[in-house]
């Protein structure tokens, strides 16, 4: 069902916005100072091209701790990002949502529309990884905090 929804989503209007993603890249590389954020849209236009499997999850989620994306350095870079080009690319996922909600076949698209506007609105400090990885990196968070309540933490 990815696959055939990944393929559904990148004809259907997908290629669109990770293009859009890849342009805002090029002109964040333009700048030299904007190289981070460049990786980033090149990195999220790729996952906009095919959504369907994959997650945008916190590096801190993940790892475990924290690192230069997820701290105050990270919440400043999302404040530029969203200044410059977040809110930019999100209005785009969003009326792309609209779109496609308008239809009953169109939701899941419209769905992954709306989760694609929230990581264009933050995306520093934000990995892709596949749907199992994400659940296991959950499940291990879980784990470690239920141990730490228990030893009274």
């Amino acid at each position: 069902m990815r696959a055939i929804g990944n393929f559904l989503w990148f004809i259907l209007g997908g290629i669109l916005l990770g293009l859009a993603w890849w342009l805002a890249g090029l002109l964040a590389f333009i700048t030299i100072v904007g190289i981070p954020w460049g990786k980033a849209c090149f990195v999220i236009g790729q996952f906009t091209f095919f959504p369907f499997g994959r997650e945008a999850i916190s590096r801190k989620e993940l790892h475990q701790k924290d690192d230069i994306g997820t701290g105050g350095l990270g919440l400043i870079g999302n404040i530029i990002w969203f200044i410059f080009a977040g809110v930019w690319l999100a209005i785009g996922h969003v009326v792309s949502a609209v779109a496609c909600f308008i239809t009953i076949l169109g939701i899941p698209f419209g769905i992954q529309h709306l989760k694609l506007a929230g990581i264009a609105l933050a995306p520093i400090g934000k990995i892709i990884v596949t749907k199992e990885v994400a659940a296991a990196a959950r499940k291990a968070n879980a784990e470690a905090s239920l141990a730490a309540d228990r030893r009274g933490l």
